[in-house]
């Protein structure tokens, strides 16, 4: 049985970093914000919306191939979680994140957003299926 809280994901990128937040009871994910992963105030940033949303369980998407191999950013990936875990007390996941920005993209693209002009919003939108992968997962 999963605790009650909020979950908060991201979703890792040489650019950008998507973030989202599902409810208490994890139901409902949204999507949070969009970072740059280069900002030297990353660390202080997160921190900020830890420390807002106190969330009982973080996800970082997994990079893996189709064939389910690890993709070729996943270094970068474990370097992320390994920072995550070693400056936040709440327990890290990783979750498998295959074709996550790609299902987000043809979701905001069914719903009339053009997919260069936002790509923020891909990016929160597949911390958001991220999100709900790693809440089905607790459920199964």
């Amino acid at each position: 049985m999963s605790r009650i809280g909020r979950r908060i994901a991201f979703d890792y990128g040489d650019v950008r970093i998507g973030m989202a937040v599902c409810d208490p009871d994890g139901i409902l994910a949204t999507p949070l914000a969009t970072l740059q992963s280069k900002d030297p105030s990353l660390k202080k940033l997160i921190a900020e919306f830890i420390d807002e949303y106190e969330p009982v369980k973080l996800y970082v998407g997994q990079p893996k191939l189709l064939s389910g191999a690890d993709g070729t950013a996943v270094s970068k990936v474990m370097a992320f979680s390994e920072m995550l875990t070693s400056n936040f007390d709440i327990p890290v996941v990783l979750v498998d994140e295959r074709l996550s920005t790609v299902s987000a993209a043809r979701q905001l693209r069914e719903s009339g957003v053009n997919a260069k002009d936002a790509r923020s919003v891909i990016d929160s939108a597949a911390a958001v299926a991220i999100l709900e992968q790693g809440l089905a997962n607790e459920r199964k």
